[in-house]
């Protein structure tokens, strides 16, 4: 049963991943596609915004792949966790914690889940169980944390200076 369990936690949270980064990419199911997402980026004044664009965008398609079908699965909870942290720090966290008021509630529950599937393992039910692919445990993780952590701080502390306020023309 835990392996049955497994198997639908990284399907729903791989796919839906999966989706997003289509979105980002493709422009499917009424995503920004590349231009858009680079023009996020950019709002987001992240730099470059291109690369990180790319890099944030494959994360989430080919993670959640990976997650889905249970590939390295270490690895692909380490993209999926590096994406959900930056939209949480950029986007979700001055909204607070509810999803209604665009807070990081989602990216929250994500993060949960791939950490408890990147703790526990993918499963019976999983290419790295029949392929018999075993990544050292814990330092896989532990690494890819370390290198997730460093990869966000230079992604959020690389980025442009907020632009000046005008100064408004005071009424006399």
């Amino acid at each position: 049963m835990v392996a049955l369990g497994l198997l639908i936690l990284r399907l729903v949270i791989g796919l839906t991943l999966a989706a997003h980064g289509a979105q980002k990419l493709f422009g499917w199911w009424g995503g920004p596609g590349m231009d858009g997402w680079v023009g996020a980026m950019n709002r987001m004044r992240i730099r470059p915004a291109v690369p990180w664009a790319w890099m944030s965008a494959l994360a989430e398609l080919l993670g959640g792949i990976g997650l889905a079908v249970g590939l390295l699965t270490p690895l692909p909870s380490l993209a999926i966790a590096g994406s959900m942290l930056v939209a949480i720090a950029l986007v979700h966290w001055p909204k607070g914690f509810w999803t209604t008021k665009g807070g990081y509630e989602f990216n929250l529950s994500i993060l949960a889940a791939i950490a408890a599937i990147a703790l526990i393992g993918p499963g019976a039910y999983s290419l790295d169980s029949a392929l018999r692919i075993h990544l050292p445990e814990p330092g896989t993780l532990i690494a890819g944390t370390v290198l997730l952590l460093i990869g966000v701080g230079v992604a959020l502390g690389n980025r442009a200076p907020q632009p000046s306020a005008e100064a408004k023309p005071q009424v006399t």
